[in-house]
C-alpha cells in the first residue's frame, strides 16, 4: 500500500480513491500545477489535502463562503487533521495567533477569503511562512466567461507573484465549459498544468422538468409523498421565497427561508437549523448556494427555471452528495423567462449581460430539448462521448418511473445459471445478498462469485425484481414447483448483452438499509454527538455510513475498523458509542423475543 492510500485509510476511512483523485493527487506530489474539474460530490478536497499532509508545509486553500471553509476545518479538525480558516468575524489578534501557528508549522491548511488578498499587511504577513501548495477551490470564479465571476478572485495571481517562492497552485472547481477552464488558467498564471477533467455525469441525480404545471400544486404534493426527505426549493426572487414559504408553512410544513434581504443572524439561524437537520426544507435565493455540503439532501426543487446551465447543476449537485438516488424538479414555465432576462439585465454589469443572456439562451433550448437532459448537459461541458440515453431523466423515463435494471437482472439470472436452476427464491435471494444459512452452507454456494453481489439490496427490492423478470418473460418459473425457477432464451439475451431490462420500479434510500430502527438509533446518536461537539450530524457521520454499519452490524472494534469510510481518528472517538448501541439494540431485541415467547 502506498503513503497516499495509507493516509485516505488512516483519516478518512477509503480503501481506494474515487475516479482521478489519485492520478491528481500523483501530479501535485511530483511538483506540477493542476486545475481540476469533478463533480459536486467527487472528493475535490481529498486532492489537495492528502498533498497537504505529505508537504513540509503550509497548504492556504482560497474559498469564496465562510460557511464552506467552516465546514472543511470542522471536517478535517474531526479527523485529526490542524486546520483553521480566516474570516471577517476575528479580531486582528486572532488572526496574527492563527497565522504565527502556521509558521511554525502547527497547521496543515489554513482556509482564506480572496477578499483577504486585498490586504498588503495580510499579504507581507503570510510571506514569511513555509507555503508549499496554494488551492483554489471554485476555480470558475477568476473566469469572467464563468457564472459565478467574483472580482475579488483577480487578486489570487497578484499574490501568488508576491511569494518569495512560488509554491504548487492548484485549481479545483466542479462545473467549467472549455472556454471558461482556458481563461482560469491563464488568470490564474498556472506554469503547464496537468488539467484533469472528470466525468461530470452523477448517475444518482434523476433530472425531471415539467413544462406548464401549476407550481404550488406540484409542490405540495412533492412535499407531502416526500416527508422523511430533506430538500431546497430554489426560487428567483426572495417575493416568490417569501410566498412560498408562506404558503407551505401556513400548512403544517417544516420549513425555512433563505435570501439576501434577511438579516445575516436569520439567515445563519436557518442555515444552521436546516444543515443539522431541524429543518426538512428550506426554500431559498440562489443566495443558498457554495457553503451549502450536506450530505443528505434527498431532493432539489427549481421554482423557477435558473439563469445558466452551470448554475442549475451546481445547484441540483448539492443533492444525492452520499451517493444515494436524489430528485432534480425544475418547473418551467416560460413566462418565467421574461423575469430571468429583466433580473439580468438590472443585476449584471455591463460587460458581463450578452454572456449571461447567452446563456440563459442555451438553459432554454435545454429546457426545451426533447432528447436526454443529461446528454445534452454533458455536451455543454464538452463531454462528447456520451450516451444519448440516460434512464436518470424525465425525457428518458418518458415520464414514467421505468428504469434500467439490466445489471441488477445480469446477477439475478447468473446465480440462477450457477447454482443449476435449483434453489428456491428464498435461497436464492440469501445468495445474492450474502447469507449464509445451512443449505448454503451444506452445498457451499458461498463459494459461488454471484455471492454477496447483491449484498446492499434489500430482499423486499430483489425479490420485486425477480418478480417483474417472470412478469416481463425474462426468467420462468419451474413446472410442479412452487419457487424455483428456470432460464430461457430472453434470459441469455440478457445476460449477453444483447438485450436490455427495463422495469417499472421505484428503488428508495431504506431499500438499502436492512434495519430502519437501528437505523433510527444511530441517527440519534449522530444528533446528540453533533450538538456536543457543535459541528453538523454530517460531519459526524453521514447517511450512508449509517446504513454501511447497520447492514454489517460489527460487533467488535477489529468489525467495525473494516467499516468502508470510517477512518483511524473516527474510529477511536466513535467506535466505543456506536458499539454501545448495537449492544443496546441487541438486549432491545433479546427482551421482545423473550416477550413474544
Amino acid at each position: 500500500m502506498n503513503r497516499e492510500t495509507i493516509l485516505l485509510n488512516k483519516f478518512y476511512g477509503y480503501n481506494s480513491f474515487k475516479e482521478g483523485q489519485y492520478e491528481v493527487i500523483s501530479k501535485i506530489i511530483s511538483g506540477k500545477d493542476c486545475f481540476c474539474v469533478l463533480p459536486t460530490g467527487g472528493g475535490k478536497s481529498i486532492c489537495y489535502q492528502i498533498p497537504a499532509l505529505l508537504f513540509e508545509g503550509l497548504t492556504i486553500v482560497i474559498s469564496p463562503l465562510v460557511s464552506l471553509m467552516k465546514n472543511q476545518v470542522d471536517d478535517l479538525k474531526t479527523i485529526g487533521i490542524s486546520s483553521e480558516y480566516i474570516h471577517g468575524g476575528l479580531s486582528l489578534e486572532e488572526i496574527d495567533g492563527i497565522l504565527k501557528r502556521a509558521y511554525f508549522g502547527e497547521i496543515k491548511i489554513l482556509y482564506i477569503a480572496p477578499e483577504r488578498l486585498d490586504s498588503e499587511s495580510f499579504i507581507k504577513k503570510v510571506g514569511k511562512i513555509d507555503i508549499s501548495q496554494i488551492a483554489i477551490d471554485e476555480a470558475h470564479c477568476v473566469s469572467i466567461w464563468g457564472h459565478d465571476f467574483r472580482k475579488s478572485y483577480l487578486n489570487i495571481g497578484r499574490f501568488i507573484e508576491t511569494l518569495p517562492r512560488r509554491p504548487i497552485i492548484t485549481a479545483f472547481t466542479a462545473t467549467a465549459t472549455n472556454q471558461v477552464l482556458e481563461d482560469s488558467i491563464k488568470l490564474l498564471n498556472l506554469k503547464k498544468p496537468f488539467i484533469y477533467k472528470g466525468n461530470p455525469n452523477r448517475e444518482n441525480l434523476q433530472i425531471y422538468i415539467h413544462k406548464e404545471e401549476d407550481k404550488l400544486e406540484f409542490v405540495t404534493d412533492f412535499i407531502k409523498e416526500n416527508n422523511s426527505g430533506f430538500g431546497i426549493i430554489y426560487c428567483l426572487t426572495t417575493k416568490e421565497v417569501d410566498g412560498l414559504y408562506g404558503y407551505l408553512k401556513d400548512r403544517g410544513y417544516n420549513v425555512g427561508k433563505y435570501h439576501g434581504k434577511m438579516s445575516i443572524e436569520e439567515r445563519n439561524f436557518n442555515q444552521e437549523e436546516f444543515l443539522n437537520d431541524n429543518i426538512e426544507v428550506i426554500v431559498a435565493t440562489n443566495a443558498f448556494g457554495m457553503g451549502i455540503d450536506k450530505s443528505n439532501i434527498s431532493f432539489i426543487i427549481h421554482f423557477t427555471m435558473a439563469k445558466n446551465i452551470e448554475s442549475y447543476y451546481q445547484e441540483v449537485g448539492r443533492a444525492g452528495r452520499d451517493g444515494e438516488k436524489a430528485y432534480c424538479h425544475l418547473l418551467y414555465n416560460r413566462e418565467d423567462i421574461a423575469s430571468v432576462e429583466y433580473l439580468i439585465n438590472t443585476s449584471i454589469e455591463f460587460n458581463r449581460r450578452e454572456v449571461e443572456l447567452k446563456k440563459l439562451q442555451n438553459f432554454i433550448e435545454f429546457c426545451d430539448y426533447e432528447g436526454c437532459f443529461k446528454y445534452f448537459i454533458m455536451n455543454y461541458f464538452g463531454e462528447k462521448n456520451t450516451k444519448d440515453y440516460c434512464n436518470s431523466c424525465s425525457n428518458c423515463f418518458k415520464n414514467e418511473e421505468v428504469r434500467d435494471m439490466t445489471i441488477e437482472a445480469q446477477k439475478i439470472l447468473s446465480c440462477i445459471y450457477r447454482t443449476k436452476e435449483e434453489v428456491g427464491e428464498s435461497v436464492l435471494v440469501d445468495i445474492l445478498r450474502g447469507i449464509r444459512g445451512p443449505k448454503i452452507e451444506e452445498r457451499k454456494y458461498y463459494e459461488l462469485s454471484t455471492f454477496a453481489i447483491m449484498k446492499e439490496y434489500s430482499g423486499t427490492l430483489i425479490r420485486d425484481i425477480i418478480s417483474e423478470l417472470i412478469e416481463q418473460g425474462y426468467l420462468s418459473r419451474k413446472e410442479k414447483t412452487y419457487s424455483m425457477m428456470k432460464l430461457n432464451k430472453k434470459s441469455l439475451e440478457v445476460l449477453k448483452g444483447r438485450e436490455k431490462v427495463f422495469i417499472k420500479l421505484e428503488e428508495k434510500s431504506t431499500d438499502l438499509c436492512l434495519d430502519q430502527e437501528l437505523f433510527k438509533r444511530f441517527r440519534i446518536l449522530r444528533k446528540d454527538l453533533s450538538r456536543r461537539e457543535g459541528v453538523k450530524p454530517y460531519i459526524i457521520f453521514t447517511d450512508n455510513l449509517l446504513i454501511e454499519i447497520v447492514n454489517n452490524y460489527p460487533r467488535t472494534k477489529e468489525e467495525l475498523s473494516k467499516i468502508k469510510g470510517l477512518g483511524e481518528n473516527k474510529l477511536n472517538k466513535y467506535g466505543p458509542f456506536i458499539l454501545t448501541v448495537i449492544r443496546d439494540y441487541d438486549k432491545y431485541k433479546k427482551a421482545i423475543e423473550t416477550g413474544a415467547n
